[in-house]
């Protein structure tokens, strides 16, 4: 009988498979003490499978629906409908009858019972299923609550519980059902009890919905609810709802639903003592299951019954601090237009790389900004550098000094010191003045080439604890590559020499972003160079048809090799190889060293040389680099000639000349040392992965990409400790099982991460905060953004997410959530590019500016709002889409 039926009381930690996500939250729950749980038990799965094991028609049934995929809406109506029949009319096994019937005597047989679905893939701390199975309510008599069993059986297949299974990747034939039966309260009052804010998601804040009667309504959406906000002890906000409706039982069983008295229908649902009263409950059952909790409740004669508890799925981690200070967390993501998770080997080498004060979570890092933020010397330079890369972030965090709770000013004297963390944002006041000398920029890059060589010349001579020391020290050198003054100075430079020309020509000639044109086709740009480079190939692959012919159907990674067989396929190979040895480091996500290169997968770029093939003629590099070269020597010639007719003219003239040159000669250095750092990450990913295959063969991984799963640190220790797996030696067999299980918990982990959105802003409370854009007089519809190429281009919107899955024309408009140089090559198909994330100097902005394109980006939601195929103007002086 244990196995059939578990009293709340019975049931431990352990059994999810038997009672599911719900039956196994209320027997928690009934162990708490001071919570008030309505008595009840479970009938567990072993039930549910006993009643459908012997069943042919249900298991081929099933198997038929697990071919299915989600967009099979009327194959998976039809075959979802036959296993609710089966399940409706299988006969309920003897011995759960009796079981249920003995547990039904020891509460009361005429008693009003609640029966409700427990699926084992419900209310998991990653997937929630709320709503996804059914419930019925009042439920009285032996045999009303046996034929409801049957009904919540069959709600495992309902179309919606199935789709959503589908979409969250679980396998039908693994999820069972369990009936919760419990003793039915009838309440004045019902809601929910949510312990962090849902809209903020910050952890400080309690939010409780309130309605009259039971909260089925709510659920249903049948009425609106109050709401009360509760912070550490304090009601902080109450909005009263008019409640016109409310849902009760019937005394001879069911529901129905109630006008609420017009006198009553404004009255605040709980009192203020009976909010506290709650809401100090709901912090002692978040404490108890140890993480957020989404909390049905009801009030019978002022006592709160618990109903459910189930994790809130939604919440973005909070990064971890090592003090209980408050602290406001920056997205790097944001920044570096990538925010994707990285996976954990992937995070070990961006906070190798950098010196600034990063916490992970969700898979992604961010950067704490407090200190720089407290420190009024600090905060302007911080806001300005931030307010260039993203405004929204800017716009976020001057909400959060502005609100004045949470950021303490330091006092001047403490300033000095909080200024030493400034290197977590790179300066972005003017530095000494540059002379204009363009073999500056030569010689930077010239010496960077130089130590990458020499990197892998060293790199193969080393192997084991040998190499991770190896890395180590060349990351040192990386590092100090990066934070180089002369380095930054260019880039500084030219930044400010765009800003200084931005801001001239509009106030003495009202020319607005004339920066733009004066930056198209500098010379030195490694990233745009790289996007005209792929036209050169597409060039050498032209003449030859039965190449093109092969290449529109290759698939194979050794495509390569094949091509040789074809007239003209060795110029082809070896024009890919030359660029590939040039750019093959590089790929969407690089900043993660465990993405797959183009060296490692060449068949990426195939699509994009087929459309640079379908799109233009020969020389089309020549002629598009010349273009640009071309509008920017008019644009400056128009600029001076303009300036020397106004008073003082001719000193104009001279100064904005100076500005103009330095933009020419140091703007397309911008994106060279990113460049060479993923060119020495790619280095290290190479003899990385020779150590990955010892620990394949050595039994320790079973494939090599599995190290992308641990930390630098954790992977230096596997191959320090690796040997054979041999039967006798159990201490090494021990170590391998603890690594795959590390392994195979992270899989799971950034599976569950792919999925979040990370916000700009969070702060060590979990509250997410968002920026605004602050503009007027745009017309009406328009979708905003962040202007940073200038112009106004129309077309039809392609909505891609995927590189690999680009299909464009030219004269298509690029929509997608972020570009990083990998995207380049697309660059010279679009005629306009909107992205979700970005700002005035990242790196899609820079080349929309280098190829004339115009560009509005950080315009949220931009892929959701785009419909694919619309025809739309993006507005890249003025920062807005129109869909036309």
């Amino acid at each position: 009988m244990s196995s059939l039926v578990l009293g709340f009381q019975e049931i431990d930690k352990t059994q999810i498979l038997l009672v599911g996500g719900k039956g196994l939250n209320l027997g928690e729950l009934s162990k708490i003490e001071g919570i008030q749980v309505p008595e009840g038990f479970c009938v567990t799965t072993v039930g549910y499978q006993r009643a459908i094991e012997q069943n042919e028609t249900y298991h081929s049934l099933l198997n038929r629906l697990t071919m299915l995929k989600a967009e099979d809406r009327d194959d998976i109506a039809g075959t979802s409908r036959k296993i609710r029949q089966i399940i409706m009319e299988a006969e309920i096994p003897s011995d759960v009858v009796k079981a249920v019937t003995h547990y039904l005597s020891q509460f009361g047989e005429e008693q009003a019972y609640a029966v409700r679905s427990s699926a084992t893939a419900e209310d998991l701390p990653h997937a929630s299923f709320a709503g996804q199975q059914d419930t019925y309510l009042n439920i009285i008599g032996k045999e009303s609550i046996l034929q409801h069993i049957r009904k919540c059986w069959a709600s495992l297949f309902t179309d919606r519980a199935v789709i959503y299974r589908m979409q969250h990747g679980f396998d039908h034939r693994q999820v069972y059902l369990s009936v919760i039966i419990q003793r039915m309260v009838f309440p004045q009052a019902s809601g929910i009890l949510f312990t962090a804010d849902p809209i903020t998601s910050n952890r400080k804040l309690l939010s409780i919905d309130a309605g009259f009667g039971l909260g089925e309504a709510l659920v249903s959406g049948l009425v609106s609810a109050d709401c009360y906000k509760v912070r550490e002890g304090e009601i902080i906000d109450k909005r009263i709802a008019t409640k016109d409706l409310a849902i009760y039982a019937r005394k001879e069983g069911g529901t129905e639903t109630k006008q609420i008295d017009p006198v009553q229908q404004k009255i605040q649902t709980l009192t203020d003592e009976q909010i506290l009263q709650l809401a100090r409950l709901g912090r002692q059952i978040e404490a108890y299951f140890g993480q957020p909790q989404d909390i049905e409740w009801c009030l019978v004669d002022n006592t709160f019954y618990i109903v459910q508890s189930r994790p809130i799925t939604t919440l973005y981690p909070i990064p971890e601090a090592n003090d209980q200070e408050n602290h406001v967390y920056v997205s790097v993501g944001h920044q570096q237009m990538m925010t994707d998770p990285i996976k954990p080997l992937g995070l070990s080498f961006w906070l190798l790389t950098t010196r600034a004060p990063m916490r992970n979570a969700g898979g992604r890092l961010f950067v704490d900004v407090t200190p720089m933020l407290a420190s009024p010397a600090s905060r302007e330079m911080v806001l300005n550098n931030l307010g260039q890369s993203d405004p929204l972030i800017k716009d976020a965090l001057m909400t959060v000094i502005e609100r004045g709770d949470f950021i303490k000013s330091l006092p001047s004297d403490k300033e000095q010191s909080a200024g030493k963390s400034k290197e977590a944002i790179p300066p972005a006041g003017s530095q000494a003045q540059l002379e204009i000398d363009p073999t500056i920029v030569s010689d930077l890059i010239q010496r960077s080439q130089t130590s990458i060589e020499a990197l892998k010349q060293n790199i193969q001579t080393k192997s084991g604890s040998d190499l991770f020391d190896f890395i180590q020290e060349d990351i040192q050198q990386l590092t100090k590559m990066l934070s180089d003054p002369q380095s930054l100075g260019v880039i500084i430079a030219a930044m400010d020499a765009s800003s200084w020309i931005n801001e001239k020509m509009n106030e003495w000639l009202g020319e607005q972003n004339a920066a733009d044109t004066l930056s198209q086709s500098v010379s030195g740009n490694i990233t745009s160079e790289m996007g005209l480079a792929l036209l050169d190939v597409a060039d050498v692959i032209r003449p030859y048809p039965e190449v093109i012919e092969y290449l529109q159907h290759a698939k194979d990674d050794h495509f390569l090799d094949e091509l040789m067989k074809f007239n003209g396929g060795k110029e082809t190979r070896d024009a890919i190889f030359a660029f590939l040895d040039k750019y093959g480091m590089r790929c969407t996500g690089e900043i993660d060293i465990t993405r797959t290169r183009w060296s490692e997968k060449p068949i990426t770029l195939i699509p994009l040389i087929l459309s640079n093939i379908k799109n233009f003629g020969p020389n089309a590099s020549k002629r598009k680099f010349e273009q640009g070269r071309q509008e920017a020597l008019k644009k400056e010639q128009e600029l001076l000639d303009r300036l020397k007719q106004l008073p003082d003219g001719e000193q104009k003239a001279k100064e904005t000349k100076e500005k103009i040159d330095l933009i020419r000669n140091f703007i397309g250095y911008r994106e060279y040392p990113k460049y060479a750092m993923v060119h020495r990450y790619y280095v290290y990913k190479q003899a990385l992965m020779k150590e990955a295959e010892q620990l394949v063969q050595a039994g320790v991984i079973h494939d090599k990409e599995d190290i992308y799963y641990l930390t630098f640190e954790e992977l230096h220790e596997a191959v320090r400790t690796k040997k054979p797996d041999d039967p006798g030696c159990m201490v090494e067999q021990q170590a391998g099982l603890a690594i795959r299980q590390i392994i195979s918990q992270r899989k799971d982990e950034y599976k569950l991460y792919e999925k979040l959105t990370p916000p700009r802003v969070i702060t060590s409370d979990g509250e997410i905060i968002l920026g605004k854009y602050k503009r007027e007089n745009l017309p009406a519809g328009a979708i905003v953004g962040l202007p940073v190429s200038s112009g106004v281009a129309e077309g039809r919107a392609r909505v891609i997410l995927n590189m690999e899955d680009a299909d464009l024309e030219e004269g298509d408009i690029l929509v997608t959530t972020f570009t990083d140089p990998s995207w380049t090559p697309l660059f010279v198909s679009i005629k306009g590019l909107v992205t979700e994330v970005g700002g005035l100097m990242t790196h899609g902005a820079v080349i929309a500016r280098e190829y004339g394109l115009p560009a509005v980006v950080g315009v949220e939601n931009a892929t959701k709002r785009i419909k694919d195929g619309e025809r739309i103007r993006v507005h890249g002086t003025e920062g807005y889409i129109e869909i036309l």
